[in-house]
C-alpha cells in the first residue's frame, strides 16, 4: 500500500471514529495553543516588569542565562502556536517543532529531578505526589506524539465540531492549569530561614471570633516564628463584621500562641490579597525584610506568589495546617482559579 492510500485509508476510518477522533485532533493543538500564546504573554509582561517571570510557572530554564532562555521560548511560542494553526508542517519547520517540543520535555524531566532531589534532603517538604513539571512533561508527549502521528498521514482537517472540542479543551486548560498549581505549587512548603513572616486574613464574625481558617493560619505562622526561621510575625487583613478587626483577632491568637508582643507587626490595610502583598512589600522596606514566609491555605498560595513577584518581592510560601478540612473548598477552589486569572491580567479581586 502506497503511502497516499495510507492517509487516505486513516482518514477513511477517522471520519468514522466520531467525538472520540475530534477530540484527539483538538486536544494537542489546543495544549499547543494555551502554552504558547500563556508564553507569549509572559514575554510580553516581562517588558513592563523585569521581575515577573510567570513562565516559571510551567518551565524553568534558570540555569540558562536569559539572553538564551527568552529566544528559546520564544521560539516555542512560536512553533506551538504555528502548529496549532496548521499542524499540516512540513521540512524545516516541523523539524524545529519537534526539537524545540523535545527539547522542553528533557527540560521538564530536569524539573522534575531537581525537585525530587530537594525533596529527598527535606529541603522543601510537599503533600503532592508530583510536581507541575510532570503534567508539562506529559503534555509535551501529547503534542509530540500528534506532531509524528500528523506526518504519518493523520491529517484530517477538524471540522466545525472540532473547533468545538478545541474550544472547550482549551476551556479546561484554563481551569486545570490554576487547579493544577493550588496542587503542586500550594502544598508545597517552602519554609526556611527568612527575615518575616507574613500571614493572611481569613475573617471574624461578629463577635470578633476568628474562623477556623483563621485560627490554622495564624498558629502555623506562629509555629513557624518558634521555630525561629524569623524574628519578625506580620498578621494582615482587614475590617471585621463587628468591632473586632481580622489583625486584632490575629494578635490575640499570636500572643496566646507564645509570640512576644514586640515581635508581631499589624496591617489592618488588608482588605485583599492585592492590599496586603503592597503594605507589606512597603513594610519590608522599612523593616529591613529582604526574604519572607507567606502564610495562607494552599490554594491562596499561587496568587500569592505572583503577586509579590510583580511587586519585585521574593517570598517562600508555606501552607497552613488545616486542624479540619474546609466545608467550602470546592467554592474557594472555583473562586481561586477566577481570581488567578484576574491577577495575572491586572484586575484585581478580593
Amino acid at each position: 500500500m502506497t503511502t497516499t492510500s495510507k492517509s487516505v485509508s486513516i482518514n477513511a476510518r477517522a471520519g468514522a471514529a466520531g467525538p472520540g477522533w475530534r477530540f484527539m485532533l483538538a486536544a494537542p493543538r489546543a495544549i499547543a495553543m494555551f502554552l504558547g500564546l500563556f508564553t507569549l504573554l509572559n514575554l510580553a509582561g516581562r517588558l513592563a516588569s523585569p521581575a515577573f517571570d510567570m513562565n516559571l510557572w510551567w518551565i524553568d530554564l534558570k540555569p540558562l542565562p536569559e539572553l538564551v532562555g527568552v529566544p528559546i521560548l520564544l521560539c516555542l511560542a512560536m512553533c506551538l502556536i504555528a502548529w496549532s494553526v496548521r499542524p499540516e508542517l512540513a521540512g524545516w519547520r516541523r523539524k524545529l517543532t519537534e526539537i524545540m517540543v523535545i527539547a522542553l520535555s528533557c527540560v521538564a524531566l530536569g524539573n522534575t529531578m531537581h525537585y525530587y532531589a530537594l525533596r529527598s534532603v527535606r529541603f522543601i517538604h510537599a503533600n503532592a505526589a508530583f510536581p507541575f513539571s510532570v503534567m508539562v512533561g506529559l503534555a509535551m508527549l501529547v503534542v509530540l506524539a500528534a506532531i509524528k502521528l500528523r506526518s504519518a498521514g493523520w491529517d484530517r482537517p477538524l471540522g466545525k465540531r472540532g473547533f468545538v472540542a478545541f474550544g472547550m479543551v482549551l476551556l479546561g486548560l484554563l481551569i486545570l492549569f490554576p487547579l493544577g498549581q493550588m496542587y503542586c505549587f500550594g502544598m508545597t512548603d517552602y519554609s526556611r530561614h527568612a527575615d518575616a513572616i507574613v500571614v493572611f486574613g481569613a475573617g471574624v464574625d461578629t463577635q470578633g471570633r476568628p474562623s477556623n481558617a483563621l485560627c490554622d493560619r495564624v498558629a502555623t505562622g506562629c509555629r513557624l516564628y518558634k521555630q525561629g526561621l524569623a524574628g519578625v510575625l506580620i498578621l494582615s487583613g482587614g475590617p471585621g463584621p463587628g468591632p473586632v478587626s481580622e489583625p486584632q483577632a490575629m494578635r490575640k491568637l499570636a500572643l496566646e500562641h507564645g509570640v512576644p508582643e514586640s515581635a508581631i507587626v499589624l496591617d489592618a490595610g488588608g482588605v485583599s490579597t492585592m492590599a496586603t502583598v503592597k503594605d507589606t512589600a512597603a513594610m519590608f522596606e522599612q523593616l529591613g525584610v529582604r526574604e519572607a514566609l507567606a502564610v495562607s491555605h494552599f490554594y491562596h498560595l499561587p496568587r500569592i506568589k505572583m503577586t509579590y513577584q510583580r511587586y519585585g518581592r521574593e517570598v517562600y510560601t508555606v501552607p497552613a495546617e488545616e486542624s479540619q478540612s474546609l466545608r467550602m473548598m470546592p467554592y474557594y477552589l472555583g473562586r481561586e482559579v477566577l481570581a488567578l486569572w484576574a491577577y495575572y491580567f491586572h484586575i484585581p479581586t478580593d
